[in-house]
């Protein structure tokens, strides 16, 4: 099954892209290749990037802090794992203390690096990277792998009790659905939300189905359709039902 995610607001369209980044980032820091290592600093500047929002570390903060308190009032539930319970709020606590401890904008440490702003300044040239334009960067690019990787490993640090945070909301969110079974008719599905509150839908599709779905939603309805696309033309809409799993996830 392919999984389709469609944020429904800001904050969660900011904490899926981070994730994504995160996820690629540490991949290609894990490679030994310069070149894989080339996009594991150009992940790491797109972080930069995305983390600077302000209010981001606060906005976690009492998400966490929320959930906390949702948590433990599961304690006395009889249905609930005490055991999966302590676990998941003692990995809150770890990961609120560490965002307290965070001081200054989020990868203020690598805003300093003038070494590193150069290279990212270049990065926004096309073919801005060549070894006559930076050569510092090419020198680094022929150290030892685990030179490069340590290096890496120091850059993504400031970032990492941000990538936890969002690591649990992300869970719990995902965790918070009830999965339906649903079929669009001749490629097209509507719902009215009717009262329903979604901050994501998750859409759960079969590979056989050469499709892949366009949303668009409001407080009012959910339209999708499942559109196939040939040749480089322009998508259309395809002509038979579609079954997928449809799940709304709200914290």
């Amino acid at each position: 099954m392919i999984s389709y995610e469609y944020p429904l607001s800001e904050r969660i369209r900011t904490l899926l892209r981070l994730e994504d980044l995160y996820e690629r980032a540490q991949y290609f820091t894990a490679k030994t290749d310069p070149q894989e290592h080339h996009v594991a600093l150009l992940c790491l500047f797109e972080i930069l990037e995305v983390a600077g929002r302000a209010d981001l570390k606060s906005d976690l903060l009492q998400e966490l802090e929320r959930q906390k308190h949702a948590l433990e009032a599961l304690r006395e539930n009889p249905e609930i794992s005490q055991k999966a319970l302590d676990g998941i709020l003692l990995e809150i606590d770890r990961t609120s203390s560490k965002l307290f401890q965070m001081s200054g904008k989020i990868g203020q440490e690598l805003r300093e690096n003038e070494w590193l702003m150069s290279i990212k300044q270049r990065t926004n040239i096309p073919g801005g990277v060549c070894e006559f334009d930076l050569p510092s960067y090419h020198y680094w690019l022929h150290q030892g792998t685990v030179q490069r990787r340590h290096d890496l490993e120091i850059w993504l640090a400031p970032f990492l009790s941000i990538r936890d945070g969002l690591a649990i909301v992300l869970r719990l969110l995902r965790e918070s659905g009830k999965v339906s079974a649903q079929t669009a008719v001749l490629g097209t599905f509507q719902l009215m939300m009717a009262g329903r509150v979604a901050q994501m839908l998750r859409i759960r599709l079969n590979p056989e189905f050469h499709c892949v779905p366009e949303i668009s939603a409001n407080k009012y309805a959910l339209n999708i359709r499942f559109t196939t696309q040939e040749g480089g033309q322009r998508p259309k809409v395809i002509e038979s039902n579609v079954k997928f799993d449809l799940t709304f996830c709200n914290l």
